[in-house]
């Protein structure tokens, strides 16, 4: 599957909140300024689908998703019996890649995507290199001998604060405990307005 290759920081000034682990310090400084030329004009007021969409590019954007894969997620989410926008975030939440993030054995999701494409994560003792990949309740994931004495999984090991309580983690080995609740996923998003624009 593809991924975004350009340019990250302005992809963070552009939805004016740090989408990336580097970009908060450069967030605070220039403050919420568009990139480019002209990014420091006064805006024009946003119109309900500029709203709609800035939210999509946003969520988009913070998981390291294409716009395929993305609108993939959102379609299966939509089958799903209860709230739409809260089973998008929820398997969103659950990709291996996010989880690796959480449990703090990378610094960022991409560095998790890395951890994960180079096959230096274990799910239930397997070897799995699919960012993708839904991990489900109960599952263990664990970082592979070969990675373990890596200085920079050992530093963000170090650096982690406390862990969302649907995660569970001993040394480098880390589980599952239950389906995130909406309050201990991502804050910064207002799902509703994704609904709202794939309902067009």
């Amino acid at each position: 599957m593809g991924r975004y290759t350009g340019p990250k920081r302005r992809l963070s000034r552009r939805e004016g909140i740090p989408l990336f682990a580097k970009d908060a310090k450069a967030i605070e400084r220039k403050g919420a300024v568009a990139p480019g030329q002209h990014g420091a004009r006064k805006r024009r007021r946003v119109s309900e689908y500029g709203l709609q969409l800035r939210e999509k590019q946003k969520m988009k954007r913070m998981f390291g998703l294409l716009e395929k894969q993305f609108k993939r997620y959102f379609l299966q989410a939509s089958k799903v019996k209860g709230a739409t926008g809260l089973s998008l975030l929820q398997s969103l939440e659950t990709r291996l890649d996010n989880v690796v993030y959480k449990l703090g054995f990378a610094k960022s999701r991409a560095g998790a995507r890395q951890l994960v494409s180079h096959g230096h994560i274990r799910v239930m003792d397997k070897k799995v290199n699919i960012p993708s990949y839904n991990v489900k309740v109960g599952q263990t994931i664990a970082l592979s001998s070969q990675i373990r004495d890596n200085t920079q999984v050992k530093k963000s090991l170090e650096d982690i604060g406390a862990l969302p309580e649907w995660l569970q983690r001993q040394a480098t080995v880390g589980k599952v405990l239950r389906i995130p609740g909406r309050d201990e996923m991502e804050q910064s998003i207002d799902e509703q307005l994704i609904v709202e624009y794939y309902s067009r």
